[in-house]
Formats: structure tokens, C-alpha cells, sequence
């Protein structure tokens, strides 16, 4: 069968799908069970799990964690700025697909829609129920720490704090690992680079185990525009590592979403020996990941989300040592992700959870907060297409299936 896809340029063209997936899929499909959340969705090899790492041995050389998104309950009669109604079976579903194959999951990023749909009502409660199912099955989990209880509006410097120790508090209490995350509400409050410094170093003395950074930039979230007290980035990137030199006993390491792979090379280069550099680049994440002669990054990608089986498959040839492997598998996976995280990039969510709809993990292409609508139908065909041309798809032909539905609801007949 061939499919009529539409073109950015108001046109169409004729797409031929592939007939099964890429050879990694296959493989790990051969060495792990293959579940079916409760809603009837396949999952790949999720339910069944009992430990996180049962298609293939632990990973090794590298600390991998994917931020993973949410699933929406398509049938609950929610208005598109009201609490969001999500899914808890299958969402906890997909967390065992990522443990299933050795990836840790970040859990209530900005993936899951975190200030985006999920509000910290919902976030708390996703928190609960992973943390709870990662102890069950043996996962890696760390847990994003914000502010996003506060009301919309201005707040001191003392509100803020106290609302990061109210979310670090409930982290520590699942037993997970905190991920302090940029704040909207400490970015309009701070006026110097020492009410960052002063704000982060409080919560660091707090903290009852080492946490991770999470500077995340404005082509993330325009509200963080000038975080850690500067609009320029050499200057913002003296006071966050001042901050980390400050306590590095307290400081598991950076996750960096600032899309410049020079700027991430050069500030793990000045870590504190012991901290970790996590990318969060989703650009140029297979030579963050390979690394150097002088080091390397970890990761904490969005966009392991839907390459969660390929990532680990390409990390375990890292592993042996072969990084020339690891980019083959890797490199071309760019192009996706590049196309997902384009301008407005805040809204690749919608790109993931479509991938997430079409390789069978969810049931419908429903999101919180109506985000399923924040990108074009010609934006949505390309990402069918360029995660099909990968092979990330177990079920082509599903994949194939749905796709075409999803073109005839806009209209375009097949």
C-alpha cells in the first residue's frame, strides 16, 4: 500500500510504508515478552517486566534516562485549561517499556507536558504512581522539582524556595532521585545572579542526596529567558557552575537543554571531578553521547521517548567499545528528532505522542490539554514518515493503518 502525505508546501506526495520493523526491534522483540497494557494497546515489552533491563544486559558506560510522556484519558469530559485526566495504566505501561530495556525514566518533565497540561496537582500524583512502579519492577527513576504549585503571577524570592522544598520533599519521600528544574516563577522573581545562587544553594543543603541541574533553555520555555541572572550565556554559565562548585557533594550532575553542542562540550569540561553532564540536546545528542578524548555526556533526552529500544540498542555498542556502531545506529535517528524539536520546540510533545500512538503504545492521538492540535498535519505526516523510514514502528502495518485514519479525519483521501 502506499500512502498520499501532505507537504509543507500545500502539495502531496506518495509514500511506499516498510513491511516490518528495523532489525533492533526485531532482536529485542526475540528477547523480551511482549505485553498489552489494559486498554488493549501494544506496548512492546513492558507488562511481564520484572526488572529494568530485560531486553539485554544493563547499560553500562553511560546513564541513559528518557523523559516520558503522559497519556491522556480520551474519555473523560475535561476543557482544554482544566486538571488533566490521564490514562494511569497506560502511562505506567510505558514507564515498564522504557525499564524493559535499561533505560531510567525522568519522570514530570516538560515531556510529560509539565506546566504544558499537566499541572502540579497531576505531576504529584504521576510521581506517586511511578516511583511506586520503578520500586516494583526494578526501574531507574528521577523526578522533575519545580515550582509550578504557585498561582500565575509575582511572588518573592521566599515563595518560591519554599514552594521547590514542598516538590523536593515529596520527591525524597517516593524515593526517587530530584531533578531540580528551571523555574518560571524564580526567573521573574530573581533580579541578580545571587538570588539564583542564594535560592539553589538553600535547596542543595536541603536535599538528602545529590540531585541533578536542569538548566533548560527559552527555545524549551520563553519564560526562562535569562536564568541564572543573565541574558548572556557565558555569564549565566559562571553562576551555575559557581552554584555546583559551591556544593558538588550535593550535585549528581547537569542535564543541559540549551540545543549548542560546543557550549555543553565546554562546560563539562569545567565540572567539579564526580559531576555528571547529562545532555538534554536533542540536536546532537550521538556525538554528546560518544564523546571525546576528554570526556563524554550522559543523557536525559525527550527524544528517547519514542527511540527508547534503539537508544539502549545503540548505548550497549557503546559499551564494547564500538562507537563507530553506536553512530550508524544512531545518526540517522537526527533528522527526527530535529523535526520534532523545531520552532516552536515546546511543542515537540505532540510529535512524541503521535510516535507513541502509531508504534502501538497508546490507544488514540488524544493529549492534556488538547496539545494534539499544536502542530500541522503536514508536520505530523513528515514525523510518520521519518519514524517509519527508521523502522520504530514493531507493527508497520498498524502504524500504516492509523496514519491513514488520521489523514482521512483532516480530509485527505487515501
Amino acid at each position: 500500500m502506499t500512502l498520499r502525505l501532505p507537504s509543507a508546501d500545500g502539495g502531496f506526495r506518495t509514500y511506499v510504508p516498510r513491511s516490518e520493523p528495523a532489525a533492533f526491534l526485531r532482536d529485542t522483540a526475540a528477547s523480551a515478552p511482549v505485553g498489552t497494557a489494559s486498554s488493549g494497546s501494544v506496548v512492546g515489552s513492558t507488562n511481564g517486566s520484572t526488572n529494568g533491563s530485560t531486553a539485554g544486559p544493563p547499560l553500562a558506560s553511560r546513564t541513559v534516562f528518557s523523559a516520558a510522556h503522559v497519556v491522556a484519558d480520551p474519555y473523560a469530559d475535561v476543557s482544554p485549561d482544566g486538571p488533566a485526566a490521564v490514562d494511569w495504566d497506560t502511562t505506567l505501561a510505558f514507564r515498564r517499556h522504557l525499564w524493559s530495556h535499561g533505560l531510567g525514566v525522568a519522570e514530570a518533565m516538560d515531556t510529560a507536558q509539565r506546566g504544558m497540561g499537566l499541572d502540579w496537582a497531576g505531576a504529584a500524583e504521576l510521581i506517586r504512581r511511578s516511583a511506586a512502579e520503578a520500586e516494583a519492577v526494578g526501574g531507574r527513576i528521577a523526578c522533575g522539582v519545580g515550582t509550578d504549585q504557585l498561582a500565575p503571577g509575582p511572588h518573592d524570592l521566599g515563595t518560591v524556595r519554599a514552594a521547590y522544598e514542598e516538590q523536593l520533599a515529596l520527591v525524597e519521600e517516593t524515593g526517587s532521585q530530584a531533578i531540580l528544574m528551571a523555574s518560571r516563577a524564580l526567573a521573574a522573581a530573581a533580579k541578580t545572579p545571587d538570588d539564583f545562587s542564594d535560592v539553589y544553594a538553600h535547596l542543595l543543603r536541603q536535599a538528602a542526596e545529590p540531585v541533578v541541574l536542569h538548566w533548560l533553555g527559552p527555545m524549551f520555555d520563553p519564560a526562562l529567558e535569562g536564568y541564572w541572572g543573565s541574558a548572556d550565556l557565558d555569564a549565566a554559565t559562571d553562576t551555575f557552575l559557581q552554584v555546583i562548585s559551591d556544593h558538588p557533594d550535593k550535585v549528581d550532575g547537569i542535564k543541559i537543554s540549551l540545543l549548542d553542542a560546543r557550549r555543553e562540550v565546554e562546560l563539562r569540561r569545567r565540572l567539579p571531578d564526580g559531576v555528571r553532564c547529562y545532555t538534554g540536546d536533542d540536536f546532537n545528542y550521538p556525538e554528546l553521547i560518544a564523546g571525546d578524548e576528554r570526556g563524554f555526556s550522559h543523557a536525559l533526552l525527550g527524544i528517547f521517548d519514542p527511540l527508547g529500544p534503539l537508544a539502549a540498542q545503540a548505548v550497549r555498542l557503546l559499551d564494547t567499545g564500538d562507537v563507530a556502531g553506536f553512530r550508524d545506529l544512531l545518526d540517522p535517528t537526527v533528522e527526527l528528532s530535529r523535526h520534532l524539536f523545531q520552532a516552536p520546540t515546546r511543542f515537540y510533545k505532540t510529535g512524541v505522542v503521535l510516535l507513541a500512538w502509531l508504534a502501538g503504545h497508546q490507544d488514540h492521538f488524544a493529549m492534556v490539554g488538547g496539545l494534539q492540535s499544536a502542530r500541522s498535519l503536514p508536520h505530523l505526516a513528515r514525523a510518520y514518515e521519518l519514524a517509519d523510514g527508521l523502522g520504530l514502528f514493531p507493527d508497520p502495518v498498524m502504524a500504516e493503518a492509523r496514519m491513514a485514519s488520521l489523514l482521512r479525519v483532516y480530509g485527505v483521501d487515501q
